[in-house]
Order: structure tokens, then C-alpha cells, then sequence
């Protein structure tokens, strides 16, 4: 395979008369047409250091990508940038297959440079390129179902034979920088192609047991209030969108909602067993940027309608895999229990919902706080809820909701004389805004 696509290069270096360089998607070498010229300057330290690493630097990607290659469908010209490293103009030939950019090939550009007719010819070059990419990703990169198998295994021997077959066929990218993005719910039981999502290594679907939607809360909203719960000041974040996360949001269910009813006695959360969520194991450039997996749960949820994402915390191998998808289904039901969270989230930011979202399910409400919890009491549960999250502070609680301080006061000693709790005692508070936050899950 890899010969097929040295001939292909060199071909095109011969169409062209310039020594092209062919990389993946994720800007990794594949191969580069001999350079026999006695300029030097053929030879920039771009090109020289993709030769001799077999990549890029995250600030040449960067300055390329801003040009629309992974849109475009024919040549884009690129000036140089030497504040990125990048001291030559390119010519960027996108490989493309039924509509998917797989990967590109580069040429130096000099005066006068390719014809229109000599880049035509490349690019039908690189239409044959863009199959065997395409050939070479469907062989050895659907991994739907060892993905899947290590998610869903129990621990033990079944969990490490799924976790080698992962590793076996992911190849050397096992030991590197990942993370896994949830997207519930998912209505298809089927996976997308990991060649549709960019950063994706593998994509799988998985049972999701959970409600598809916010879950049951009182506290959710009461008519009449007109804020959602937890508006404040560590509320006020700007709206999530793909590519963005509600950093140390607070923001409960939008006003519009209605009282949900009580938590499920059942104590499953309410959740069916026949709904699906979408895993996707997405490669990362560095732990400190998301943007791969941002992007891909931003374009995902859009695909899913009514979804929301979650994000695990980055690890190196696949080693913490089961880790990464409780955090990643965490920060999801987070969403899914609080909109204002989301539509995007990562785990490190969904606060109380991180140690919640870990526990088992309790067979019933504590007794303390199952009549605040019931339906007629949504307003009682609202405020208490807000005043808790407003750390006990009652102008910022009243402010939130909209009442006047004399009405919170009132409402407060309606709480403490149904449930028999103090809102001065610190671990009667805590008893209390806990439950009202695992009522949502």
C-alpha cells in the first residue's frame, strides 16, 4: 500500500515538476517525491521536518487549516508565515473521497508555478489517492465493535482480552493522547463511520439506561418564578454551543419547562434499557486542547437532534478507557440533568454531578426530603435549591428568583417545617442540596 502511494506522489512531482509531500488528515507523512534540484530552498524547514518526524507542528497546522483546506475541493494557495515556520508560499492539493478529506498533498509554489492544466491533472491523481485512503481506513479503522467490547465487558478477562484486541488494532496510535466524547441520546442504533469524524479513531454505539431528557427534579421550575435554578454569578456563562463548554455553569432547566414529576421510586432514575448513546475514542494533540473533541460532540449532538455531549478528562493510552467513559457518560447526564450545563460538557466542570453521577441509585428518597421532592411541592424544592446554590446568600437567591427577600424567609421556614432539617446546620444543608441535585439524574 504504501508503494502505491510513493508512485502516486512521484507522479504528481512529475505532472508538476516540483517535489510533492503527501500527509494524512492529521498531518502525518505518508510520502514525498525525491528532491534532485540543486536549490536548496526546495528543501524549507517545513517540509524537511515533516520528512524527518513524519509530521507537522500544531502552529503550521494551524496556519494551514485557516485557509479552508479541510472544505476546499480543488488547490488552495498559501502564503508563507514565518511566525508559524512556514517561509514558502504552498499549493495544497486536498485528497478527497465521496466527499471527505482524507488527506493532502504539497508542493512548494514558486513564479510562475503549475498551470491550471498541470493541476487539474493532479487533482485527478489525487482523486485515486483519496480511494486508497479510503480502501486503507475501512481495513483498518473500524473498530466499532472492539470499541464497543471494551466499554461494555466486565472487568476481568473478558475486559482485558477486548482491551488488547483495541490496542492490537489501533496500532502504534494506542499509546497516544486521547480522550472519549458521549452523545445521548442517540436514536440509531448504529454508529457513523469513523472517516466521517475528524480526530475519530474508532465510534461505537452503547445501551444508554438513563432518561433520555432532564431528568425528574421538582426544582426544575415553578410558574410564576421566571429564572431557572442556579442563575447567579457563577451562572453567567455564554451560551454553549459545538466547539464550547459551560465552564463552572450552575444553570438549571430553562423557565419555560414544567414541574417534572418525583423521583422514580424505583430508584432507576426513570431511564429505559433500549435507548443508545454514541462513544467516540477521539485522538488528541496536546491535554490541553479539546478542540478535536469539541468539534466532533459539537457536529454529533447537532446529528442527534435533541442530543448533548460530555467529554472525559484526556489520558494517554487505552488504558484508563473505562475511566474516560464514565466520565465522558457523566458529564452527559450532567446536560441531560441540567441543559444549562451544556449542550456541551466536559467532566471537570460539572461540579457536584462528578461525585453524584458515580453513586449507585438510592431505592427511595431519603425521608428527609421526600415531601419537598414531590410534584406539589416544585416551587418550595425551586427555592431551596437556588438558595443552596447561591452558597445561603438570600439578596443573591431572592435576586435569582425574582421574589422579594420576606417571601424567600417565608419559603425557607416552610422547607425547614417539612423536611425537619436547619438550613443554619452545615450538614443538613449539604443533605439537602444533594438530594435535590441526584433528583434530577
Amino acid at each position: 500500500m504504501k508503494g502505491d502511494y510513493q508512485e502516486l506522489v512521484d507522479e504528481i512531482s512529475g505532472l508538476l515538476g516540483v517535489p510533492a509531500t503527501l500527509e494524512n488528515r492529521d498531518f502525518e507523512l505518508i510520502a514525498f517525491g525525491a528532491h534532485d534540484s540543486d536549490d536548496d530552498s526546495a528543501m524549507d524547514p517545513v517540509r524537511t521536518r515533516s520528512i524527518l518526524t513524519r509530521k507537522s507542528t500544531p502552529a503550521v497546522r494551524s496556519w494551514f487549516e485557516g485557509f479552508g483546506i479541510t472544505r476546499a475541493t480543488g488547490p488552495v494557495r498559501i502564503p508563507a508565515a514565518p511566525e508559524a515556520g512556514v517561509f514558502r508560499d504552498r499549493i495544497c492539493l486536498p485528497v478527497r473521497h465521496r466527499g471527505i478529506v482524507l488527506g493532502y498533498v504539497w508542493l512548494l509554489d514558486a513564479r510562475p508555478g503549475p498551470t491550471a492544466e498541470q493541476l487539474t491533472s493532479a487533482m485527478q491523481v489525487t482523486d485515486r489517492i483519496g480511494a486508497l485512503l479510503a480502501d486503507e481506513e475501512r481495513a483498518g479503522t473500524d473498530l466499532s465493535r472492539e470499541f464497543r467490547a471494551v466499554l461494555t465487558a466486565e472487568r476481568g478477562w473478558q475486559y482485558d482480552m477486548a482491551l488488547a484486541a483495541l490496542r492490537t488494532a489501533l496500532g502504534p496510535a494506542a499509546d497516544g493522547l486521547h480522550t472519549v466524547v458521549c452523545v445521548a441520546p442517540w436514536a440509531s442504533g448504529d454508529a457513523p463511520s469513523a472517516r466521517a469524524v475528524v480526530g475519530a479513531s474508532a465510534l461505537c454505539t452503547v445501551p444508554w439506561p438513563w432518561p433520555a431528557g432532564a431528568a425528574h427534579s421538582p426544582a426544575a421550575s415553578s410558574p410564576g418564578t421566571g429564572t431557572p435554578a442556579g442563575t447567579g454569578d457563577r451562572g453567567r456563562v455564554a451560551a454553549a454551543s459545538p466547539g464550547r463548554t459551560r465552564k463552572g455553569g450552575r444553570g438549571g432547566p430553562k423557565p419555560e419547562e414544567p414541574p417534572r414529576a418525583a423521583t422514580d421510586p424505583a430508584g432507576d432514575g426513570g431511564g429505559t434499557t433500549d435507548g443508545h448513546a454514541l462513544a467516540v475514542l477521539v485522538r488528541l494533540r496536546a491535554a490541553d486542547v479539546l478542540a478535536p473533541a469539541l468539534t466532533a460532540a459539537g457536529r454529533l449532538s447537532e446529528a442527534a437532534g435533541s442530543g448533548v455531549a460530555g467529554i472525559a478528562l484526556p489520558r494517554r493510552g487505552t488504558g484508563g478507557l473505562a475511566a474516560s467513559w464514565r466520565e465522558a457518560a457523566s458529564a452527559a447526564r450532567a446536560v441531560l440533568a441540567e441543559p444549562g450545563l451544556g449542550p456541551i460538557a466536559d467532566w471537570a466542570s460539572i461540579g457536584p454531578y462528578r461525585l453524584l453521577t458515580s453513586l449507585p441509585p438510592a431505592p427511595a428518597p431519603d425521608p428527609a426530603t421526600a415531601a419537598l421532592l414531590a410534584p406539589a411541592n416544585a416551587e418550595l424544592a425551586r427555592t431551596t435549591e437556588v438558595f443552596l446554590d447561591c452558597a445561603g446568600q438570600a439578596g443573591r437567591a431572592a435576586s435569582a428568583l425574582g421574589i422579594h427577600r420576606q417571601t424567600l424567609y417565608y419559603r425557607l421556614t416552610r422547607v425547614e417545617r417539612l423536611t425537619g432539617l436547619d438550613l443554619d446546620d452545615g450538614e443538613d444543608r449539604l443533605l439537602l442540596h444533594m438530594a435535590l441535585k441526584a433528583a434530577r439524574l
